[in-house]
């Protein structure tokens, strides 16, 4: 089967909230480009039902709308704070038509494998055939490869990944443990609250709680509001654990852990409803797992219990199956890219989704787009930028605004959202005006 040559052309790979992102950026600055996409649809994760989307029937943003959006495509003004993943979902098509992006977009087509052959990017597709490219962005994502704890003994009931559950039905009347203290497993376990015989929760360490609203305002918004400010972290830390203490008082006296770091210090769970299950005994915490034994569960405590389900809300491993990890850059268990998007060493491989960030995450890969289309454009018109920003990525960025992050899987892609979002802002600025923004 003969090659076909593109090389005068990108590759985006995925029509995700990261992958349109991309698709826009690279139209705006005229910018060749194909965006492949496995699906029938855009939308990525936030596509529920597909074999490939990680979500739920009931989730919901865990960041208000205003910190979720775009740079300047506003969510509509009738979504409610926190939007069904329906909604965002719609969101994105709106935005994949409001801009003209479907017709960018190739749809039903699986990349197996993406290789350089010295002269170009060669991208080999499920069906056989070969493209040759001239750059590749990869936008699919990082919340789709389950990571799931090793536990010694074996369990003889049920398991899922945070990832496979969807509906509640499979709670219903059983006994259930959801393992893993992120904002997923606290969803699920108060989910399994309303419906289960009874729920366990296991984590391994205490964590910080925040409400979705303080004082009838999104709880980041008003974060948010202090960045603006220029509010130290220090002070900051100092008002947020007013809020959790004000909010859901000691969690020792509900049965948790206290948490062995600073607010700030891991990803915060910002959830309502923990609490209130666990004054009403719907949900009983547990230690971390001990062992798996048969149709209990024995946890480092000493206690044990007869388990139905066990849900494993454990986070996702960072994987790109289709591309060599050499090609990446890769070191200490992630690609090692400037600002987590830029090669060190090539101008043609770029990544684009690639955080986590402490806030929403489309209006920071929105800048990161723009900011990948302009350094292209930069590139191609000889521009001096362009060799400054070839020096800059070389050099080691600070994600984390200054706070130091628990050291741990969980925290491996950690973004500190407002100082991240001005570092991308400011190389936005350098480069030539022609990606927006």
């Amino acid at each position: 089967m003969s090659l076909d040559d593109r090389s005068q052309k990108f590759c985006i790979v995925g029509a995700g909230s990261s992958g349109l992102a991309a698709v826009r950026a690279f139209a705006v600055a005229g910018i060749p480009a194909d965006c492949l996409e496995r699906e029938d649809d855009v939308g990525g994760n936030w596509y529920y039902g597909r074999p490939h989307s990680s979500i739920y029937q009931s989730t919901h943003t865990i960041s208000s709308k205003r910190l979720t959006e775009y740079v300047d495509f506003p969510m509509p003004r009738d979504y409610p704070q926190y939007p069904h993943h329906r909604q965002v979902w719609e969101y994105l098509r709106s935005y994949a038509r409001h801009h003209g992006l479907y017709e960018r977009i190739e749809f039903g087509r699986t990349i197996e494998r993406i290789t350089h052959d010295g002269a170009g990017w060669i991208v080999r597709l499920a069906d056989g055939t070969e493209r040759r490219y001239r750059g590749v962005v990869i936008a699919n994502g990082h919340n789709w490869d389950p990571r799931l704890p090793e536990y010694p003994g074996t369990f003889t009931g049920e398991t899922l990944h945070s990832s496979q559950y969807k509906t509640p039905e499979v709670l219903a009347g059983r006994r259930v443990l959801v393992v893993g203290a992120g904002n997923s497993g606290c969803d699920i376990a108060a989910e399994a609250a309303q419906h289960a015989e009874c729920t366990f929760h296991s984590v391994r360490r205490g964590y910080h709680y925040l409400p979705k609203f303080w004082r009838g305002a999104p709880i980041d918004a008003l974060n948010e509001q202090l960045l603006r400010w220029r509010v130290p972290t220090a002070v900051r830390r100092l008002f947020a654990t007013f809020i959790e203490r004000a909010s859901f008082g000691d969690p020792t006296r509900r049965g948790l852990p206290r948490p062995d770091h600073r607010l700030f210090e891991s990803h915060p769970i910002i959830n309502s409803q923990m609490h209130y299950y666990l004054a009403h005994g719907r949900i009983t915490p547990k230690p971390d797992v001990a062992e798996l034994c048969g149709h209990e569960v024995c946890f480092t405590d000493g206690s044990r219990e007869a388990i139905d389900l066990i849900v494993y809300a454990t986070g996702f491993r960072i994987s790109f199956p289709f591309v060599d990890r050499e090609l990446l850059n890769w070191r200490d268990g992630k690609p090692d890219l400037y600002l987590n998007v830029f090669h060190p060493d090539r101008d043609d491989l770029f990544v684009i989704g690639l955080i986590q960030p402490d806030s929403g995450q489309f209006g920071l890969v929105d800048y990161q787009a723009r900011c990948v289309a302009g350094f292209v454009a930069a590139v191609d018109a000889g521009h001096p930028t362009a060799a400054e920003l070839r020096k800059q990525k070389q050099s080691r960025s600070d994600l984390a605004g200054g706070i130091r992050y628990l050291a741990s899987e969980r925290h491996l892609l950690e973004v500190e959202h407002f100082s991240y979002r001005r570092q991308l802002q400011s190389l936005l600025r350098g480069l030539p005006r022609v990606a927006g923004a």
